[in-house]
């Protein structure tokens, strides 16, 4: 099988660029569009690795649609259904319910996709005990294939909820999202460098790393045996917020000044890249510091890369790990960008990585100036022999009858799909190879 859609940005050119304002100007534009054959894509931020919002039909941005609509009453727990436009950037929805005195529960580290982009793609954070962004999603308005404007939930349409709510924008394009939001409240962030065979011991450990706090995600630098540890929790021993230079010193200067000149050295001059990995993965000292929920889970990221992530039942992450040291220790392989770890709990979301298994994150990157093909060709063949699912929205090569084997409710989606988009006006090239047509 040679590589597919390998590329950062997609190749197709939509043959026209629309930016509806509202409900009713997406409805006008799914009806022109399909009117004439033509097929209609939404993009978000464009931060998927994918060409999942790529076309040669009509494109729709969605950054028009970005204000907070509705905000319910306060539950038993003080958690509000909170409904906002679906392209909404996740830096100014954290903002808004700030502003409120809420947060969403969970969150991955980057915080410039678009809502809809986020939970389309399985976007998630890392936590043993919690969910990606589509298990907080409580309710959906889209735009459907005949340009109906159509609300869906688990008690209204539910198949057509969870099509809509993880489902690569096949069911329609979303125009809001409900979504669930707890109190606002702050973390400790507790990040260190530690031996790479410690981490490994105690992931699997039922009272271990990962079991014992709230968000665990480490990063290990290949050529080493240190892992970065970076542990967040609602518990607090008294830490302080961080010191601006502090965060200045180790966000920009060292995660992203530092790593853009050695993962540029290293492209250069291959054999230094276990001395340089050795060094950056001890770069970054010890610190302990507390802060706003949505300021400890997001970090800048100013360095272009490559990215495959998989997902794999947690009981595999360890094998793998082990499988795939060992095979850069063989291979000789070129790698001077760390491999993140993260962990999520199971949920019933159709198409949700975590479906029905606790999991755990592997995700490998490398650096845009070195080839990638080889390594990650590598590492998702050990996936495959977990039964590792890819993220939707980041680089791998499988196809709807390796992906079938994977989900059980696979066959439940596509059937959804026919009823709601027959002609397949929401698909193109990246939806007819992972859902078959």
């Amino acid at each position: 099988m040679v590589w597919q859609n390998w590329a950062r940005t997609a190749s197709a050119d939509p043959e026209v660029v629309e930016r509806p304002g509202n409900d009713a100007e997406v409805a006008a534009v799914v009806r022109w569009a399909a009117a004439r054959g033509k097929r209609v894509r939404a993009v978000g931020a464009g931060h998927s690795f994918t060409d999942c919002a790529a076309t040669d039909g009509v494109l729709l941005s969605l950054d028009a649609i970005n204000r907070v609509e509705h905000v319910g009453a306060a539950g038993a727990d003080g958690s509000r259904e909170v409904r906002v436009g679906a392209g909404i950037r996740l830096r100014r929805l954290c903002s808004e319910l700030a502003a409120r005195g809420l947060a969403l529960e969970n969150m991955g580290d980057i915080d410039r996709q678009s809502i809809a982009g986020a939970i389309s793609t399985g976007t998630h954070g890392t936590g043993a005990r919690l969910g990606g962004l589509a298990t907080q999603v409580r309710a959906l308005r889209l735009v459907t294939a005949n340009g109906e404007i159509v609300e869906t939930s688990p008690t209204r349409r539910p198949d057509l909820f969870e099509l809509a709510r993880l489902g690569l924008g096949v069911a329609g394009v979303l125009t809001a999202v409900t979504l669930r939001a707890v109190p606002a409240f702050e973390l400790e962030a507790h990040e260190a460098p530690m031996p790479l065979g410690e981490v490994l011991e105690s992931l699997l450990e039922p009272d271990g790393l990962v079991d014992s706090h709230d968000h665990v995600e480490l990063y290990w630098w290949p050529h080493t045996d240190v892992a970065q540890t970076k542990v967040n929790d609602r518990r607090s021993s008294g830490a302080g917020p961080l010191h601006p230079v502090r965060r200045l010193i180790d966000d920009e200067v060292l995660s992203n000044g530092a790593l853009a000149l050695t993962t540029g050295l290293c492209s250069a001059v291959g054999a230094l890249t276990p001395a340089v990995n050795n060094v950056a993965a001890r770069a970054l000292t010890e610190r302990r510091y507390r802060a706003a929920s949505h300021r400890v889970f997001t970090s800048p990221r100013r360095v272009r890369f490559r990215e495959m992530e998989y997902a794999l039942p947690r009981q595999a992450v360890v094998p793998v790990l082990e499988e795939i040291r060992s095979w850069l220790g063989r291979s000789g392989e070129n790698v001077p960008f760390p491999i993140e770890v993260r962990f999520a709990a199971a949920d019933d979301v159709w198409l949700s990585t975590a479906h029905r298994r606790e999991t755990a994150y592997i995700a490998v990157h490398q650096t845009r100036w070195l080839p990638f093909a080889r390594y990650f060709r590598a590492v998702e063949a050990m996936m495959a022999e977990h039964a590792g699912r890819p993220h939707w929205g980041k680089l791998h090569r499988l196809r709807a009858d390796d992906l079938r084997a994977l989900y059980p409710r696979f066959d439940d989606a596509l059937t959804t799909r026919d009823a709601v988009d027959p002609g397949r006006v929401f698909g193109n090239t990246y939806t007819e190879r992972v859902f078959g047509d």
